[in-house]
């Protein structure tokens, strides 16, 4: 059985170049979003929590890359804005040739900070 990973660098590590590319672009647009965020593998993935609470996180899949903002909310609050992709409550779905923009990463997570402060 493969070594569970422990930072995000060493999950990028084990994933597909394009994903590896689409994923480290959403890791960039996270942390300038949520400086003081700390990494974390949470539920597998690699995540980011700030102030003790999960804001973000993502996956490669066979097929697809993934971010998840921790809370249904933050995907219906911008449910607008993520037409053309493939959500679910807690999920989007991007191709890893076509990754999230980074303005729509930080959107996201700044939706979920202000959730959590609520």
């Amino acid at each position: 059985m493969a070594k569970r990973p422990r930072t995000i660098d060493e999950y990028l590590a084990g994933v597909d170049t394009a994903s590896r590319a689409a994923l480290q672009k959403v890791r960039r647009a996270i942390q300038k979003a949520a400086p003081k965020a700390e990494e974390c593998i949470c539920y597998g993935m690699p995540a980011f929590r700030h102030d003790g609470k999960l804001i973000a996180g993502f996956r490669a899949a066979a097929k697809h890359c993934s971010f998840h903002p921790m809370s249904g909310v933050t995907v219906t609050t911008l449910g607008g804005k993520l037409a053309k992709y493939d959500t679910s409550p807690g999920t989007i779905r991007f191709s890893p040739r076509a990754p999230l923009p980074a303005g729509l990463v930080r959107q996201l997570v700044k939706a979920r900070i202000a959730e959590c402060a609520e």
